[in-house]
């Protein structure tokens, strides 16, 4: 998928509807690799559209790996790299990146320790918690995650050893994982009450595969195990990744334009609305995924589409979903 068809998308920037609420973007990346590129400028520019995003956080991505050493240490460099895009990005409009979500192999177990360490010498207080994603499928049209897990990772000893070792830090662990893995998610927070879990993208109730048509069972099992999950004190939810064609199907990048916040709440109205009352405002957050979401969705967009479906709310409950939960979770302060 082409990310970089920058006339296309911005030929369907809108004005924000609310250019006062205040907005912590909790989950985009960076990178400059195979033609695409998603730097300090880049952000800046979408962040200073009207939108007030005054912060964000970015989620590992195997950007700018260091190419020799121990593999467990190689993720280094992606952090280093994070960290002087965060300086660059000061002297820029737009935001700061407030938090760094790093890459650290969880199936370490008990080596989690001395590799958070070696992170957190180079990110400092950036530095806020680990994604390792565990999106598995033996389904050979549903990719396989960037990580390359093995199947029920998240069941194995050492990944949960691994996960303890977060909290021993403060840090949280951000899950990218496929709906029909959220059962292996809740038998995770069990283990680990003491750990901060985000879940990555809705849960991904994906519409691709065997399952573009087996919707009605796939939101089945996808509103079943969101159920469960939600009663945990230490889950939270990031409500977004909703331009992702790959894996939603919606059709929008044939277009010959982006589609309006009109369009998308059309979509996505009912399944977030319903995340939202399950979860509660103060244990989701709004999330760009930008530039992956890029492949569909103008950045504005996004923003607008959200505000859109959580008009009625209130002040309060608009603050957590928008930046409170997000500042909350990942120890960002005014």
């Amino acid at each position: 998928m082409d990310l970089d068809r920058l006339d296309w998308i911005n030929s369907g920037q809108e004005l924000p509807i609310d250019s006062e609420q205040r907005i912590i973007d909790p989950h985009h990346h960076l990178w400059n690799r195979g033609g695409s590129r998603y730097l300090a400028e880049e952000l800046s520019v979408d962040t200073s559209r009207g939108h007030r995003v005054t912060d964000t956080v970015f989620a590992e991505c195997l950007a700018d790996y260091r190419k020799e050493g121990e593999k467990k240490f190689r993720s280094l460099g992606e952090t280093e790299f994070v960290f002087g895009e965060s300086q660059r990005a000061k002297k820029l409009e737009g935001c700061n990146i407030s938090g760094i979500i790093a890459y650290v192999d969880l199936a370490l177990g008990n080596e989690v320790a001395e590799v958070l360490k070696a992170h957190n010498e180079v990110g400092g207080a950036l530095l806020k918690g680990v994604r390792h994603a565990t999106a598995w499928s033996s389904d050979p049209k549903i990719s396989i995650s960037h990580s390359k897990p093995s199947k029920e990772l998240m069941l194995q000893e050492s990944f949960l050893q691994g996960v303890k070792q977060l909290s021993d830090f403060n840090y949280s662990f951000d899950a990218w994982l496929y709906f029909d893995q959220l059962h292996e998610l809740i038998h995770l927070a069990k283990e680990v009450p003491e750990t901060k879990i985000i879940i990555n993208h809705l849960g991904a109730p994906v519409r691709i595969g065997s399952w573009e048509n087996k919707q009605r069972e796939m939101q089945k099992i996808w509103q079943t195990e969101l159920q469960k999950l939600s009663i945990f004190e230490n889950i939270y939810l990031k409500v977004g990744g909703i331009g992702m064609e790959n894996y939603f199907s919606t059709q929008w990048a044939n277009k010959s334009s982006p589609p309006s916040s009109d369009q998308v709440v059309s979509v996505w109205n009912e399944k977030i609305l319903w995340c939202i009352e399950t979860f509660g405002t103060d244990k989701c957050m709004f999330e760009s995924n930008y530039p992956v979401d890029r492949q569909t969705l103008p950045y504005s967009v996004i923003w607008n589409s959200f505000q859109r479906i959580v008009n009625s709310f209130s002040q309060n409950e608009k603050d957590n979903l928008f930046w409170r939960t997000a500042a909350t979770v990942y120890g960002i302060g005014d």
